[in-house]
């Protein structure tokens, strides 16, 4: 099933003019199995969640991005902020604590530029002691550049680590986008913990309509 594990709804995401049933209906039109709502720093109710996931008959799954000293992670398995979780590491260990994921979001942020030479801005990102903590990377974000994306997949390469893809929708002009394809049925959290930790996903790409198309990490796309 086809999952957007990066979207942001107003006003939970003050920099979004997407509100929610917006973003499931154009979420349907592209194809979508199902959305992770990832607010800045504020979490959804779960069971609030349930119930609306059931009123649109569509996958609703709660899940945050976190802004942190090292960057912004897509976390899932957390359900609350706790003070102290803008340290890395201190948010790593609530997250194991739950048995949660961590996802780097966008990582060329601050750490790529347009004259940067790919390869070597990746491998000098790559010696960073924040990746101990990344889980998987954000290989392709929607509203990166093609260059940006680029940046993205070869930092993972380089670390040996998965990538996901993501909207990062804040408008209805954000889909349909990135999203990430998963071998096996997932309808809660913890079953979306599960496949992200057993690797058993790729990234999709939306943009082009109905007909979809599937990356294998191993290939580069420049």
């Amino acid at each position: 099933m086809i999952i957007d594990l990066h979207t942001h709804t107003y006003p939970r995401s003050d920099d979004s003019e997407l509100e929610l049933s917006e973003l499931v209906y154009r979420a349907k039109q592209a194809g979508l199995d199902g959305i992770c709502l990832t607010e800045h720093d504020w979490f959804w109710n779960k069971e609030a969640l349930a119930i609306l996931s059931e009123q649109h008959n569509f996958l609703i799954l709660p899940g945050v991005e976190t802004n942190t000293d090292d960057g912004h992670f897509l976390v899932f398995g957390l359900d609350r902020y706790v003070f102290g979780m803008h340290h890395t590491d201190f948010l790593r260990r609530l997250v194991d604590e739950v048995g949660g994921a961590m996802i780097l979001a966008h990582p060329y942020r601050r750490n790529f530029h347009r004259e940067d030479d790919i390869g070597e801005a990746a491998e000098r990102y790559s010696r960073k002691p924040l990746f101990r903590f990344v889980d998987i990377i954000e290989i392709f974000n929607g509203r990166a550049s093609a260059r940006q994306n680029q940046f993205s997949q070869e930092l993972a390469r380089q670390l040996n680590l998965k990538g996901i893809g993501g909207s990062d929708a804040h408008s209805i002009s954000g889909l349909p986008s990135y999203a990430t394809l998963f071998e096996k049925k997932i309808s809660n959290v913890p079953e979306l913990v599960a496949e992200l930790k057993a690797g058993r996903f790729k990234v999709v790409d939306l943009n082009q309509g109905p007909q979809k198309q599937s990356w294998d990490d191993d290939k580069r796309l420049y």
